[in-house]
């Protein structure tokens, strides 16, 4: 196959960050993705409705001139998250979903939730009105080991509030375990999961094997290689309870290559060549449009995209810059270490 006509792709989980970066950013999103669903860990964090809307005027400002792109605004939950507010912003059509970072889990995180039970009013309205929940998905206590976080949490924090709120609907974001991906496929009903690019081609051997890697760390922390071929497996399967969400986390470069590195990898500019590559890897190219482009419009009850993207196999390598520069300052752009010959026509 050299070409491949697909709807156009949504990104259900995305950070665009704010003022210079969000500008540098966001067109590398919006030249290829419809809609995508924004995280809410700013600083400060977006945790009202009127956070979300004021946001959301930023970003719309901010998208380069003829690109069509919404974005699906989140709100940060905290153990004082107003139920009412929430409910509101749901109503009126400005709130997608609602964000779980457990405290201290990733970047800008510390406001996050540390005893469930303080949020349980919103999350009992949420299962009301049929707002979803994603979900960070990693316990932060220090005994347990950061390759074990997503397994401990699913087993004392997830499956616990999903039987406390069965109707609850809840995404599992940036899955990266089998665990993750078997917890989802034993699940009969409202629990879905999003998988990154970037853990789709890399295991923990990239972020450590050779001298320490800064720009392949990220948060979940990338696993062993059977996580990662889970992940795959379940990426090109068809499932409709796998989709697209990148993760893509931009950080300039002084802040990843330092002694104390931030979390993150930039694959938005890059990512549908990526997964294109994946899919043909796996014999799957048929199955990336259901992952892409119709599992996540199905699972967040919107219509999937009527414009559509072709990818085009190049004979040639496809160049993408190492690096990108905003306002902010440098951003380095994922490398998957193979050369890409899948390009957005």
């Amino acid at each position: 196959m050299s070409s491949l006509t697909i709807r156009r792709p949504d990104d259900w989980h995305l950070h665009l960050r704010d003022g210079a970066m969000l500008e540098g950013v966001i067109g590398d999103t919006s030249r290829h993705f419809a809609r995508a669903i924004i995280m809410p860990n700013l600083v400060p964090p977006v945790v009202t409705s009127a956070d979300a809307r004021a946001y959301r005027e930023r970003i719309l400002k901010a998208i380069p001139a003829g690109d069509r792109f919404e974005p699906l605004m989140t709100l940060y939950l905290t153990e004082h998250t107003n139920p009412d507010d929430v409910e509101d912003g749901k109503r009126s059509g400005l709130i997608t979903a609602v964000k779980l970072y457990p405290a201290g889990a990733t970047t800008n995180s510390h406001g996050g939730v540390r005893d469930m039970e303080k949020a349980m009013p919103v999350l009992e309205r949420m299962a009301k009105i049929g707002l979803p929940l994603c979900v960070h998905g990693e316990v932060t206590t220090p005994e347990v080991d950061i390759f074990d976080r997503e397994k401990v949490f699913i087993d004392t924090v997830l499956d616990p509030l999903r039987k406390r709120l069965p109707e609850l609907k809840v995404t599992m974001e940036h899955v990266t375990t089998e665990d993750g991906i078997e917890y989802i496929r034993s699940a009969e009903r409202n629990l879905a999961g999003s998988i990154t690019t970037h853990h789709l081609i890399i295991n923990r051997n990239d972020i450590l094997v050779g001298g320490i890697q800064p720009h392949y760390y990220c948060l979940p922390v990338a696993k062993r290689e059977n996580h990662r071929q889970a992940l795959r497996k379940a990426a090109v399967s068809g499932d409709a309870r796998f989709f697209l969400g990148t993760d893509s986390a931009p950080h300039v470069d002084p802040l990843k290559e330092c002694a104390c590195g931030c979390a993150g990898i930039y694959t938005s500019i890059n990512t549908m060549s990526c997964l294109a590559h994946v899919f043909e890897q796996e014999n799957a190219l048929d199955k990336l449009e259901a992952f892409a482009s119709l599992n996540g419009p199905v699972w967040y009850g919107l219509p999937a995209n009527e414009e559509t993207i072709t990818l085009v196999k190049r004979d040639q390598p496809v160049e993408f810059p190492q690096k990108i520069y905003t306002g902010a300052g440098p951003v380095t752009v994922f490398d998957p270490k193979f050369p890409l010959h899948w390009d957005v026509a």
